[in-house]
This record gives C-alpha cells, structure tokens and sequence, in this order.
C-alpha cells in the first residue's frame, strides 16, 4: 500500500475531500463557523466510530444543502476501501433517490485513481446496475426506497464480528410534504421496524446510520430517540443551524436562515433548529413560564390526572401533575395575585389495571413535600373515572373528578383560557426541576390547530389553571373552610 493510500484510509474526512475534487472538479469546502467545530469534522467524526465499532445506531440531524448525502456516499466508498466485502443497503423516501446514490458510489469505485490506490476493490463483472451492484470479494451496496421490498437482501456480515462488514444507511426518510401525513409517517415507522430492521445480517453488529433533517415530532427520528422502537439508545449528532449563543453552523447560508426564521418558523425549528415544533403556532410561550430560586410558601397543594387507555407508547401517556399555590411577592409587597407553582409531574405509558399502583406511588412521593396534596382531580373519563372509584378507598384522599360538559368547551378553548395566566407569569417552576424542561417544551408544542402530538401534560396544568386561579376559590392552608372551598371549587369548574 503506498502512502497516499495509507493517508486516505486513516481519514474519513480528507478521503472525502480528495474524491469530491476529482469527481466534481472542485474543491471540497469546509466550513468555518464561529465558536463552532465544522460540521464536516463533526459528522465524519461520527460516522468514523461507527466504522470502528465504537457506535451501532447513529443519527444526525443536520439543515439541508449541508452536504450530507456527500458524506455518505464517502463513507460507504471509503469502507469498501478498507473492506471489499462490506455489505450495504441504502434507502432514502424514493428509490429513483436512493439509486442516484449508489451509482455514485459505484462511479467512484471504478474511477482510476480510487483502482490505483485501492486495487483490492473492484466491482464484479456481473454487476451491472447503478443500484445493485458487488465487489469481487462479495461485497455489496443495495438501494431500496422507503416501502420497497428488500427480499433476499441484507446489510453487515454474518460471520464477522471483529471488525465493520456493512451497515443500513437511511438518507432523507421523509419528503417535507410527506411529513405532514399522518398515514405516511406511520407507514415509514412501520417500515423501518417490522421490514427494514430484519435486514441486518448480524443483529448485534450491523450498524444501522440515519440521517437527515427533522419534519415532524412524531418522525421516524423522535419515535428512535426514545429507545422504545428498537430498544436501542441511539447515538446522537444534532446540528441546528443557530445554536445557543446565536452562532450559525453554515456562515454561507446565515442570511437565508435568519431570514427563513423569521418568515417560516416551522420549517426553522424543524429542518433548520431540529427541534420540530407543530404548525399552527404555539399558544404557550417558553418565556412566559417562571422560574424561582426556591419553592414558595405555599398556601394550598394538589395533583391533577390526565389518564390514558394503553401502555403502547405509540399512543397518548398517561400525565400526573403535582402543584402548590402561593401568593406572589414583589419586592416584599403582596401583589394581591395568586401563583400557580409546578412541583413535580411525571409522563407514563401503563395499562389501565396499572394506574391505582402508579398513581399511589406518585402520591406518596408527593406526600413527603412539606404541604401535603390531599385533593386529587382526574378527568373524568373511561380510565379516569376507575382511577377515581378505586381511589376514593384511599384514606386520607380527596378525589374531585372533573367533568367535561359543554359549558367547558373543547380542549384549545380551556388552554386559551388558561395562556393569560401562563403570560402574566403567574405559572412557575423551581430552577433546576427535572421536570421542568419536559413540561415547558410540551406546553410550548400545543397550538390552536390541534397539530400537535400530545397534550396530556398541558391538559393537566390547564385543568390546575382553572383549579387555583381562574375560579379563585382558595383556602389558606389550615383553613377550616378549605374541605368546603375545595368541594365547591370541582363542582363549578366544568
């Protein structure tokens, strides 16, 4: 092996650099953000653990026009350059997409120089296709559209499991247009898990990389990065455009997307930022929400309960919120205002005969807070009105359901009522809360349209809203009056 040979192999990013310039007759550029590393460094970076075994599920979420396909046709190029038997299956939204692809790749593996410094790699005589095609040594790259049969196909080496032998690439899952289907999106999820991941020749060592921008919170990308559709923790390269200290990662298109931030604030949070909020606009806004340096003194404290039908993680969770009430204090004066505090909250997937369990688990975890929740408010609905049969058995537990009737409206006509709260500041958190972020993201995703995902968690601060603020009924704790406030506080609230 010469050196130049030895040097490309060593590097992802500069055998990259070198075959862009002898295919497109121009040099490959590398961006220069400020106070931000490249993202070519970072994402060759990524994709160089993959090949050295150190990461098995690898997303990255970069803007578009960043060069990303470019980086994968490299990296599958380069492989083979180390491993002529390596096996590939590459998918994108449409086959016509994937095949461009790959007859790049297969392109570069018949150029002269890549023959000169790889003479190990040759494309099999048989292989005629742009988008099947093998090595003499056995190797493979296969392209397959999102839905496309993948039969007698496969990705990785069975028989080889101390080195890389091949991984499933998927570039650009989803068009844009295509994200805002419901069916579309479901059949991509479904795809991946009951057809695509049955490829890997070897279920442990096959690495499976994606990438792309994110269009939807429901994507293939958000169902993966929870865990719960492989069961993998997957690694993560998450890109966005501007980053926390208002630096841009592609200082060529600063102007574009600063300009596009302002005029299409979904396609910027989801392809741009990667943090894909639902159209429509949000009715809560994330600086609305405060945030104290310690707990108030509370005057009052309760949990409200949004239940739900299944443990299937593909459908609502069930949301338990625990709040406190306290009178708001500027500069040592009362104000005359009540505030509603967010003390703990936790999002769960259970079957319904799991609920009593897990609601009491939660209820005593809050019972050690120093003003104990003796009222609890589930919404009272197939699943919570059991929760609510089974816990009037508590003792020591207050269960007021909470009916929904048509004086109440529908569930943006109860969040608007409750966003002037949210706005005045009159809704808080401690600093540091772990729940906190969980809350504050979901509450800033729930829009008048109905676009977003779920809105069990706001369904139970908007139900608290109403509770402590809006129909202001309050007692003081200690209060002999407080059972009678309480009781007639659910009775009115509708």
């Amino acid at each position: 092996m010469n050196e130049t040979a030895a040097e490309l192999l060593g590097s992802l990013l500069q055998f990259t650099q070198v075959f862009f310039e002898l295919r497109k007759r121009r040099e490959f550029e590398i961006t220069r953000p400020i106070c931000r590393e490249p993202h070519a460094i970072t994402i060759c970076t990524a994709l160089t653990k993959v090949f050295r075994g150190e990461t098995k599920r690898l997303a990255i979420n970069v803007e578009p026009r960043s060069g990303k396909t470019e980086f994968l046709i490299n990296f599958i190029a380069w492989a083979l350059a180390h491993y002529a038997d390596c096996e590939f299956i590459y998918t994108s939204y449409a086959k016509t997409i994937a095949a461009e692809q790959t007859e790049k790749i297969r392109d570069m593996l018949s150029m002269l120089e890549y023959q000169s410094l790889f003479p190990n790699t040759r494309i099999s005589d048989t292989s005629g296709a742009k988008d099947d095609f093998k090595t003499t040594a056995k190797g493979s790259v296969f392209a397959v559209g999102a839905g496309g049969s993948i039969l007698g196909r496969g990705a990785g080496i069975k028989s080889v499991s101390d080195r890389f032998g091949g991984a499933i690439i998927i570039d650009d899952i989803l068009k844009f247009d295509e994200a805002m289907s419901d069916a579309v999106r479901k059949d991509r999820i479904d795809w991946f898990a009951n057809t695509l991941l049955s490829r890997r020749n070897n279920s442990d060592q096959t690495p499976i990389i994606m990438i792309g921008q994110r269009l939807h919170e429901d994507d293939l990308f958000g169902r993966l990065l929870t865990g719960k559709l492989d069961g993998y923790a997957w690694d993560t390269v998450i890109l966005p455009s501007i980053d926390t200290d208002n630096n841009c990662l592609i200082p060529s298109n600063e102007s574009a997307v600063r300009k596009l931030a302002k005029t299409h604030e979904y396609v910027f949070a989801a392809q741009y930022q990667q943090n894909p909020q639902p159209a429509g606009g949000g009715i809560f806004k994330k600086l609305d929400f405060r945030y104290l340096p310690r707990d108030p003194e509370m005057i009052a404290t309760f949990i409200t309960c949004d239940t739900a039908e299944t443990a299937n993680t593909a459908n609502d969770p069930t949301v338990f919120s625990f709040f406190g009430v306290y009178k708001i204090i500027q500069a040592g004066i009362d104000v005359e205002l009540l505030g509603l505090h967010s003390i703990d909250c936790i999002e769960v997937w259970v079957e319904p005969k799991d609920l009593e369990s897990t609601f009491l688990a939660f209820w005593s975890r809050s019972m050690q807070y120093p003003v104990k929740p003796i009222y609890v408010y589930p919404e009272k609905k197939s699943t919570g009105v059991t929760l609510a049969s089974t816990l009037t058995r508590v003792q020591g537990l207050r269960v007021i359901p909470i009916e929904r009737n048509c004086n109440s409206g529908n569930k943006t006509t109860r969040f608007l009522a409750a966003q002037p709260y949210v706005a005045a500041g009159q809704v808080s958190f401690t600093s540091g809360a772990e729940h906190a972020i969980l809350c504050v993201d979901h509450m800033a995703k729930i829009t008048t349209n109905d676009s977003h995902l779920h809105d069990d968690i706001c369904d139970t601060f908007a139900d608290a809203i109403h509770i402590a603020l809006v129909d202001k009924m309050l007692p003081t704790v200690g209060s002999n009056s407080m059972s009678k406030k309480l009781d007639y506080m659910a009775k009115n609230y509708n």
